[in-house]
């Protein structure tokens, strides 16, 4: 079956005082109507390998890649105006926190309205009619209410659902999840990912689910790519996590609390030169 993005030999480069710095060292991966977790420490190249599919690297950042091909279309070749529309109709992407990413200026209805009028052609009162139908399917009790909040009126949790209804109102057929539970408590943690986990199922996505939890990653995901210094260093089937090779994904489980043993201090991950190289 053809995947829904296939990538090869992507590179993301910044420049910097003393030479260039890649913060993506050739990065391969395909992704079907899955979920694939990309876990690893901050400054793996995690974050900025999902930026660079959706097109969202900053202006100074050097992209280049062997293939980079979303369905049918070239992501290298796309021209800004196709990459434009691309967003939010065909791929979306939830980022860390919703007090960044939403505008503080805009009630939550209306943001969610302007991305469904930017990419289809519907009414005012159909928009709003789906904006809400989208909140009640992320499990928003009173989605008339929030539909007229301002962002900094909601919880955290309830903010995240808010941006995850926005991502998903037009359809779209890849998500990027960028730590979209990092900053919620365990319980709503559990229902923002039971949603995503229903969304995917029902839509038939692909989900990129990016995370730095090897033990959420390992029960949500039916993949694991694993990154250390901007490169994958190993890939397997989420259920095989525990049989892991590498020794830098042994050392993240190692470095892992366990329930009933007396652990303290916790292991020290000792990084060895090799595995940045």
């Amino acid at each position: 079956m053809k995947p829904l993005l296939d990538i090869e030999d992507l590179r993301v480069t910044f420049p910097g005082r003393s030479g260039s710095i890649q913060a993506v060292r050739g990065v391969s991966l395909k992704l079907g109507r899955e979920r694939l977790g990309i876990v690893g420490e901050s400054g793996s190249g995690k974050s900025q390998t999902g930026r660079a599919i959706m097109g969202l690297t900053p202006p100074q950042a050097t992209v280049t890649a062997k293939k980079m091909m979303f369905n049918d279309i070239d992501l290298l070749t796309a021209s800004a105006r196709q990459r434009r529309s691309l967003r939010g109709r065909q791929m979306a992407m939830i980022l860390q926190d919703p007090k960044y990413s939403l505008n503080p200026v805009m009630t939550i209805g209306r943001q969610i309205i302007e991305t469904l009028q930017t990419h289809e052609s519907v009414s005012r009162a159909e928009a709003r009619d789906r904006a809400l139908a989208m909140l009640e399917a992320v499990q928003i009790r009173e989605p008339k209410r929030v539909f007229d909040l301002h962002p900094h009126e909601v919880s955290g949790g309830m903010g995240q659902r808010a941006m995850i209804a926005m991502m998903l109102v037009a359809g779209p057929e890849l998500l990027i999840a960028d730590e979209p539970t990092s900053a919620l408590d365990v319980t709503v943690q559990l229902e923002v990912l039971g949603i995503l986990d229903r969304l995917v199922a029902d839509r038939g996505m692909g989900l990129l689910f990016i995370s730095h939890d090897l033990r959420l990653v390992s029960t949500f995901c039916d993949r694991v790519i694993v990154m250390y210094a901007g490169r994958i260093v190993e890939e397997l089937a989420s259920a095989d996590l525990a049989n892991a090779q590498h020794p830098y994904t042994q050392g993240l489980l190692n470095s892992l609390p366990r329930i009933g043993h007396d652990r303290h201090p916790l292991p020290v991950l000792d990084r060895k030169p090799e595995w940045a190289l």
